[in-house]
C-alpha cells in the first residue's frame, strides 16, 4: 500500500483522541472516520481533528464504521472489556487494526481474538507503547546489545497518580479492566520479556487498595481495583524481575524507574525526565556513571506517552506498505495480559502461580 491510509477511530475518549493526534502528525496516514457511542467522546475527537475534520464520517457504532468500507485501518481505542468482542468484528473484515492495550481483558478473549485472526493478512498490532517510548528503547537496546553482559537482575517502579475519570466510571472495577496488574502493568510486564529475552514460568505477587477510590460509590458498589503492588517474577533463562506499583505517590520526582543488572554492569532509565544512565564493572563507580538525555528526531507529536504513540503508528504504517509484521503483535499482547491474571491470581491466592496454570 504506497499511497495514503485511511483509519478509523474506534472509541474516541483521551486514548482515542491520542491516536487521532498522533495519525494527524504522521505522513501517509488520514483520520476519515470515527465511531463511539458516546456523543460528547465523539464532539471531542472531532474537534481534536481541528481542519481535517471535514468530510470525516462520525458514528455511533463500530459496525457501522466497519461496514462502511471506507477505511484500510483501524485503531481500537474503546474501554478494555469490550476489546475482544470488538476484535472480533474488526477480524472478519480485510482492514489492519491497531488495539490499545490490554489486548483483552482475560486470557480466554486473547486467545477467542488469536483464533478470529489465524489465517488473515492484514496486521493486527497491540498498542504497548512503552517499547516505542524513546528511553525506554535506549535501555532495551542497552540490555539486549550486552552492556551489562549476562542479564541477571531487572526492575520496574512505577509511582503515579490514581486512575483518572473515564465515561460512565467503567475503570473502577477489575471485571472491566481485568484488574490493575493487567489494565496498568501490562506495559511492564510485556517490557520485562522483552528485556529478558525469555518467557516468565512462575510470579508472587503481593498487593492490596489501600488509598485510593475506597470513598467512592457506583451503583452502590465501592471500586475493587487495587493500588499498590510487588510482583517477582521468574524467567526460564534464570532473570529475575520486580514490579514496584504504587497509584498514590504523584508527589514523586519521576515516576518510572527501569533498572537492569548483569555480570558486567547496570542500566538505568527514568521517565518522564528520559534519562538514561549506563555503569561499567570495573570502568566506573558509584556517582560516577555515564548520562544521557535520550530523544527521537523522528517524533512529530509527542502527547502523553513521549512520542511513544506516534512511533507505534509510523511501525505499524511502515509494516503495513513493507508487508512485514509490526512490532508488537498477538502472541506479546497475550503473554502481557497473562502475567497480569498470574499475579492478581498469586494476590488472591497468597501462593506463587506458574504462567502454566494460567495458559494452560
Amino acid at each position: 500500500m504506497a499511497g495514503e491510509v485511511r483509519y478509523g477511530i474506534i472509541g474516541t475518549g483521551m486514548m482515542g483522541i491520542e491516536h487521532v493526534a498522533s495519525l494527524r502528525a504522521l505522513d501517509g496516514a488520514r483520520v476519515v472516520a470515527l465511531a463511539d457511542p458516546h456523543e460528547p467522546s465523539l464532539g471531542a475527537a472531532v474537534a481534536a481533528l481541528g481542519e481535517d475534520a471535514a468530510g470525516v464520517h462520525v458514528y455511533g457504532d463500530h459496525r457501522e464504521l466497519l461496514d462502511s468500507g471506507g477505511c484500510d485501518a483501524v485503531v481500537i481505542a474503546s474501554p478494555n472489556m469490550t476489546h475482544a468482542d470488538v476484535l472480533v468484528d474488526v477480524l472478519a473484515t480485510d482492514v489492519h487494526v491497531l488495539v490499545e492495550k490490554p489486548l483483552c481483558t482475560t486470557v480466554e478473549d486473547c486467545r477467542r481474538v488469536a483464533a478470529a485472526a489465524e489465517g488473515r493478512r492484514a496486521l493486527v498490532a497491540v498498542g504497548l507503547e512503552y517499547r516505542f517510548m524513546p528511553s525506554t528503547a535506549r535501555f532495551v537496546a542497552e540490555v539486549r546489545g550486552g552492556t551489562v553482559g549476562r542479564l541477571r537482575m531487572l526492575a520496574i517502579r512505577e509511582h503515579r497518580f490514581p486512575f483518572l475519570v473515564k465515561v460512565g466510571d467503567w475503570n473502577r472495577f477489575n471485571r472491566n479492566t481485568g484488574g490493575t496488574l493487567v489494565e496498568k502493568c501490562c506495559h511492564f510486564f510485556d517490557l520485562m520479556r522483552l528485556v529478558a529475552g525469555s518467557d516468565p514460568v512462575r510470579l508472587l505477587a503481593s498487593g492490596g487498595q489501600s488509598v485510593n477510590h475506597l470513598d467512592e460509590v457506583y451503583g452502590g458498589e465501592v471500586p475493587d481495583i487495587l493500588d499498590n503492588a510487588y510482583v517477582i517474577v521468574d524467567f526460564a533463562d534464570g532473570v529475575r524481575a520486580l514490579l514496584d506499583l504504587c497509584m498514590f505517590a504523584e508527589a514523586t520526582h519521576h515516576s518510572e524507574e527501569l533498572v537492569a543488572v548483569g555480570d558486567r554492569g547496570k542500566v538505568e532509565a527514568l521517565l518522564p525526565q528520559g534519562t538514561v544512565r549506563v555503569g561499567r564493572r570495573g570502568e566506573h563507580w558509584i556517582g560516577g556513571v555515564e548520562h544521557d538525555r535520550v530523544a527521537d528526531d523522528r517524533v512529530r507529536y509527542e502527547g502523553f506517552h513521549h512520542g511513544a504513540c506516534y512511533l507505534e503508528h509510523a511501525d505499524l504504517l511502515e509494516a503495513i506498505r513493507a508487508g512485514r509484521r509490526p512490532a508488537v503483535g498477538l502472541d506479546d499482547g497475550l503473554w502481557s495480559v497473562a502475567m497480569g491474571v498470574a499475579a492478581h491470581r498469586s494476590i488472591d491466592e497468597g501462593r506463587v502461580v506458574t504462567m502454566d496454570e494460567v495458559l494452560g
